[in-house]
């Protein structure tokens, strides 16, 4: 007789996802979380200095806030406070100016110029504007959406490269790289196709919703979700490795917040055939190599407009971007890499001592690299805001290999699942209409191998809930 109605193996934002919905149908609910603290890539720790509360993997959350899911969940119940900077974001240049990503269109002029601001706003209005009404399809698997048109809208620059559509769309550099950054967060070549469609998607997130940070660091966001569990009688048990299906607990049903290939070395011999194949082909994504730091002092900025922003983007020109997004898929490391930072004391007094700040700064690196990629993250930081270096208190590197211990989902370092290729953009982790199903009867992968993907939003593990509720589990 099964214990449970469902068991759920990781405890990462997908998997309480799934584990929240399933207890909101009135399932009896058993998370499983191979670590000592709950989180999976959504956690804090003293990484630097004691008293210095780092995020050590995700920390800014524009699809966080913007979730569906997240937004009908009462998580501020339960702790959840969202921290917003004063604009979502900021890209430097040699010069000492910058562009700077506002929540609202009209300081966009003086940011990219009269002429590409007007353009800014045709290309990403529609967006903003049914942002609540849109966002539902923009995170679903592939299907019918509910606003056919606007989301055949979206799809048609969208789909396009990065560098296509913003070499068609704009005239100067300051409004392709702003553009253009946000789409590296994918980690793909910016000419490919559709990697427009990740930037888009988070400009438009930053202009309707922000780009905020969780009050206490990435941890409490981890917290709430569980707090919101427990209310509905849902369990957590922590320090629960599971290496094979024979070690869940009887369920009716069971939801994996693990990759593909984990996939296939907890399933065995019990998954074959086609579904293996095409797991086994399921490509990984570039890595991350990421460093904390405990500062003396806030960042100085050479252009104090940066200061304003909650993320910060660090390379410079389009082409540097594109040459920085083109190195790690292909295996090399560049010189000069885009350096996704932040510093969350600056919003947060909470994380720091008084007076002291935290930061961090992650960069695309090979999947699986072994080179310490300090040196040339600090030089970018450096080169926008001289005198960094002389600030910093501690520092804790860590590359693909170290973030995989902290968390086995991120293989090789991959921090979404699986490359966001145009391929695997619809059909992950396997070309199939049913995507969080298995061919094992009543198990169901949930995780960012899922569609929509990498980020946290919480939707992979929602729409695998429903399915198996909708399978009668």
């Amino acid at each position: 007789m099964a214990r449970y109605d469902v068991v759920v193996v990781g405890s990462g934002p997908n998997g309480l996802a799934a584990a929240v919905e399933m207890a909101r149908a009135g399932r009896s609910v058993l998370v499983l979380e191979a670590e000592e603290t709950i989180g999976g890539a959504c956690r804090s720790m003293e990484l630097t200095l004691p008293g210095f509360v780092n995020d050590a993997f995700s920390s800014v959350y524009p699809l966080g806030i913007g979730s569906p899911f997240f937004r009908s969940l009462p998580l501020a119940e339960h702790g959840l406070k969202w921290v917003h900077p004063e604009a979502p974001l900021a890209h430097p240049f040699e010069d000492g100016t910058a562009a700077v990503l506002e929540r609202s269109f009209g300081p966009m002029a003086e940011t990219l110029g009269a002429g590409d601001a007007r353009a800014w706003r045709e290309l990403m209005w529609p967006l903003v504007k049914h942002w609540h009404a849109l966002v539902p399809d923009m995170l679903s698997p592939f299907g019918i959406p509910r606003h056919p048109f606007r989301m055949a809208a979206f799809g048609m620059e969208g789909l396009r490269s990065l560098k296509g559509l913003a070499e068609a769309r704009f005239r100067g550099d300051r409004a392709r790289a702003l553009l253009g950054a946000c789409s590296g967060h994918v980690g793909l070549p910016l000419d490919y196709a559709a990697t427009a469609s990740y930037g888009m998607v988070l400009v438009a997130a930053g202009h309707a919703v922000g780009w905020p940070l969780v009050l206490g660091g990435a941890g409490s966001l981890t917290a709430a979700l569980a707090s919101y569990l427990r209310s509905l009688g849902g369990e957590i048990r922590t320090g629960v490795r599971v290496r094979s299906l024979g070690e869940v607990p009887p369920a009716r049903a069971v939801l994996l917040d693990v990759t593909a290939r984990q996939f296939l070395a907890i399933a065995g011999d019990r998954v074959h055939g086609r579904y293996r194949r095409q797991l086994e082909r399921f490509r990984l994504g570039v890595g991350v190599f990421k460093v904390d730091w405990a500062l003396d002092g806030p960042v100085p900025w050479k252009s104090p407009a940066v200061a304003r922003a909650g993320t910060v983007h660090l390379v410079g020109s389009p082409a540097e971007l594109y040459a920085s997004e083109e190195a790690p898929w292909h295996g090399w490391h560049t010189e000069r890499p885009l350096v996704l930072f932040a510093q969350p004391s600056a919003l947060d007094p909470t994380r720091a001592p008084p007076g002291k700040h935290v930061a961090w700064g992650y960069c695309h690196v090979p999947n699986g690299s072994d080179v310490d990629m300090t040196e040339r993250i600090e030089a970018q930081v450096e080169r926008f805001a001289p005198g960094f270096r002389d600030l910093v208190l501690a520092r804790s590197s860590a590359g693909p290999a170290t973030l995989q211990s902290r968390d086995a989902n991120l293989v090789g370092g991959d921090i979404n699942g699986g490359a966001g290729t145009l391929s695997q953009l619809f059909f992950r982790p396997a070309f199939r209409l049913h995507p969080y199903r298995t061919p094992i009867p009543g198990v169901y992968l949930c995780s960012a191998s899922t569609p929509p993907g990498g980020g946290v939003h919480g939707m992979c593990g929602y729409h695998a809930a429903r399915a198996a509720l909708g399978d009668g589990y």
